[in-house]
């Protein structure tokens, strides 16, 4: 076995930090944690971070601006948020900026648990893949699992690590129309307990980042799913 997936908890609150180091630890992983973005930063920075379970709330730069920053950067560390039950778009802007997945609060420390190891495996499979130089294609859309690389007429185009995934599915099974059962069960590879609205959030975050502009390859087959697909006139 290798060594244990390093978690870095980002919240303010001592008691809810305290909890998540003892039950991430309990579950294996090796934990640290963290008060604030700045010292996240410097921690992600230094390397040594499998992932990141972050709270919105935080004080100066708060969550949303951390996972922002980072993505820019180019990191591509999952984020787990940990979000206000009542706040969807809490969810749903958090999710655009380029975040993972979610837990709303009240939260189990197995479902935080279960989730963690669903984004280390989908990291994992995404890092296997380096072995294998193909190029997958539809019309002027490119995505090379070998550098991790996704370009649309020519241009880089960023994603998450969980958009990649997506696409990455969808490119897999282009012309045809895959379902919301189907995208949760092979890109997050786990039931979300009938949440397929994420899958909505996540495509719509492929269509701003793929489609805008230009001529829509993704599309909605309402009633069934998704496909990508070159439009016939």
């Amino acid at each position: 076995m290798g060594a244990p997936d390093r978690i870095l908890v980002v919240d303010d609150d001592p008691g809810l930090g305290d909890l998540l180091v003892s039950a991430l630890g309990f579950a294996g992983f090796t934990v640290a944690a963290v008060t604030d973005a700045a010292a996240a930063l410097r921690a992600i920075g230094a390397g040594g971070v499998d992932a990141l379970v972050l709270d919105v709330m935080l004080p100066g730069i708060d969550g949303f601006d951390l996972v922002q920053l980072l993505r820019a950067k180019g990191e591509e560390v999952p984020v787990l948020l940990l979000t206000a039950r009542d706040a969807v778009e809490d969810r749903v802007r958090g999710l655009r900026l380029g975040a993972d997945d979610y837990v709303t609060k009240p939260f189990s420390t197995v479902e935080v648990v279960a989730r963690l190891e669903a984004l280390l495996r989908r990291a994992r499979l995404g890092a296997g893949a380096a072995a294998d130089d193909g190029t997958l294609r539809v019309a002027d859309l490119e995505l090379n699992e070998a550098v991790h690389r996704v370009a649309r007429g020519g241009q880089e185009v960023r994603l998450s690590p969980t958009e990649f995934r997506l696409l990455h599915y969808l490119l897999l099974n282009s012309g045809r129309v895959v379902s919301k059962a189907q995208i949760l069960q092979h890109v997050w590879q786990y039931d979300f307990g009938g949440d397929s609205g994420v899958v909505e959030r996540f495509v719509s975050n492929l269509r701003r980042k793929v489609d805008d502009g230009r001529e829509p390859l993704i599309h909605t087959v309402r009633g069934f799913g998704y496909s990508v697909r070159v439009p016939t006139p």
